[in-house]
């Protein structure tokens, strides 16, 4: 199923390599290798020296950290077709995350070695994973300002947002736990459930036990200072 040339299509939907060759991707394919991970599988832990870099080719992946508690925050959900563990390949230091599937997902992977060869040979590649090094910056700015600037009702009615696409869709409780949603806005299950308790009383959400419907975005993008786009 996942020959050369397809995973070589693949790759060109990753923004580091959309100006190379087909035969050049098709090079760069065969230097990594698919890995396939059920659910819940860990692909690699925080803090252990470093993994590769990964690109998701189906499936999803949620990047995690954990305190000295045992809690958890999800940083990321990635989504295909995305490259991920880019910092530990380029500073040769360890995970800076753990990282799990959340759904089956399937991967390739290239050692951290093979990667510094692919970016002498390809100079190219260093441009596009400076724009996505950017984006990542960005966002996690926007995290630091979500944890310092935001309550925790103001941070989960700016992920019902999120989540709802502006409140155009349902959002799927059995996709969304409510344990992973409060990993995703660094508080615990009981604090989340108070906020989402809030927000259905004042009247912006409604709430059953297989979906979240948003109500009135407008008001929610009030309480998260956000704007709908």
């Amino acid at each position: 199923m996942y020959d050369l040339d397809f995973l070589a299509d693949m790759l060109k939907r990753v923004s580091h390599f959309k100006s190379l060759e087909a035969a050049d991707r098709r090079t760069i394919v065969a230097m990594g290798e698919v890995l396939r991970f059920p659910v819940e599988a860990t692909i690699f832990t925080e803090g252990a020296p470093c993994a590769g870099m990964f690109v998701l080719l189906k499936g999803q992946v949620q990047l995690r950290k954990f305190g000295p508690q045992g809690q958890e925050h999800i940083l990321a959900v990635i989504n295909p077709v995305i490259m991920f563990n880019e910092v530990p390949v380029l500073d040769g230091g360890p995970n800076v995350a753990t990282a799990v599937a959340s759904q089956d997902a399937v991967t390739w992977r290239i050692p951290c070695e093979a990667f510094h060869t692919l970016l002498r040979q390809y100079p190219q590649m260093g441009i596009g994973l400076l724009r996505v090094m950017a984006s990542r910056n960005r966002f996690l700015i926007s995290q630091y300002e979500d944890l310092s600037f935001r309550s925790v009702v103001a941070r989960t009615a700016k992920l019902l947002l999120d989540l709802s696409g502006d409140g155009q869709n349902l959002i799927d409780r059995r996709a969304n736990p409510n344990l992973e949603l409060a990993a995703r806005v660094a508080t615990g299950p009981e604090p989340f459930s108070r906020s989402l308790s809030v927000l259905r009383r004042s009247g912006y959400i409604q709430c059953t036990r297989r979906t979240i419907r948003v109500l009135y975005p407008e008001a929610l993008a009030e309480m998260a200072a956000v704007e709908i786009l």
